[in-house]
């Protein structure tokens, strides 16, 4: 019996030399795709030693800001308390008078505070991660 079905597996090399054609785009795409692989681990492995470097300076600034915020909370009842009680004595102001002062004063602070946060809150996170990723971005458009 002869075999009539066609062989399925095609040959390596046919007479024009198609298959060995077709097989290199295939592996200068593999060669691109393991390239912008390996760079984007590259990238990830940065992005994740910065963003460690960063958590542990954060949760170390918001303990200590979170201490220092106390203290002066005690403090600033305490020297409001004497305030209030210098301008009442000392002045002679009222009661409510002193008290509408006080709440002045802690208005003009507290605005200002806020100002000069949002300011120091504002900025670039992540910075070496962000220049990386745009020197290789740039390096792989041809930019």
């Amino acid at each position: 019996m002869t075999d009539a079905t066609p062989n399925p597996v095609p040959d390596p090399q046919d007479s024009r030399g198609e298959r060995r054609r077709s097989t290199l785009p295939l592996q200068a795409a593999s060669r691109v795709t393991g390239l912008v692989g390996s760079v984007m681990d590259l990238h990830v492995r940065i992005a994740l030693k910065e963003a460690d470097r960063e958590k542990r300076r954060l949760i170390s600034g918001v303990v200590l800001l979170a201490g220092g915020l106390c203290a002066l909370l005690l403090a600033l009842v305490a020297a409001e308390l004497a305030l209030l009680l210098w301008w009442h004595g000392q002045l002679g102001w009222a009661w409510p008078q002193a008290a509408l002062a006080l709440v002045g004063v802690n208005l003009l602070l507290s605005g200002a505070m806020l100002r000069i946060g949002g300011w120091l809150t504002r900025g670039p996170y992540l910075p070496e991660t962000m220049a990386g990723l745009t020197k290789t971005t740039r390096a792989l458009l041809g930019r």
